[in-house]
């Protein structure tokens, strides 16, 4: 090993390069940078938001309240505000998605408990819409 370093250290030298004459050179530290399409700290809000108002457009549509296309609209004003990217639009989309096809299979009428979903989700979309203002300014 030792023969190998000096051998490194005499082709250095023969090629003019004196490495071991010059000081280190000095490198700019390295500072990480967050990605590009880093989702903000209330994601996990979002996302249950959108799930909430794809159940309540199918549920108020089912139930014949009439305003289910208000939810519909409110999803295409989050996507607007909130997805900057293809990959972050699929992301809340596919929430909402989902949250309208769970109950699409469940419920084929109108009941009670579907009325009672309804009651309940309206309260915490409040509770959470009021919590990420709130936290992360508005």
């Amino acid at each position: 090993m030792k023969a190998l370093i000096a051998t490194l250290g005499i082709l250095a030298l023969s090629c003019g390069v004196a490495e071991a004459q010059q000081p280190p050179a000095k490198t700019a530290p390295v500072e990480a940078s967050p990605p590009v399409d880093a989702p903000p700290p209330y994601e996990p809000q979002l996302l249950r938001l959108a799930e909430m108002m794809g159940s309540l457009a199918y549920l108020k549509e089912l139930c014949g309240d009439g305003d289910a296309r208000a939810f519909h609209d409110k999803m295409t004003s989050l996507l607007d505000a909130e997805a900057g990217s293809q990959a972050r639009k699929d992301s809340l989309a596919g929430a909402y998605n989902r949250g309208f096809r769970d109950y699409e299979i469940n419920y084929r009428v109108c009941t009670p408990a579907a009325r009672e979903i309804i009651a309940r989700f309206l309260v915490e979309m409040a509770r959470l819409t009021a919590d990420i203002t709130s936290r992360y300014g508005g």
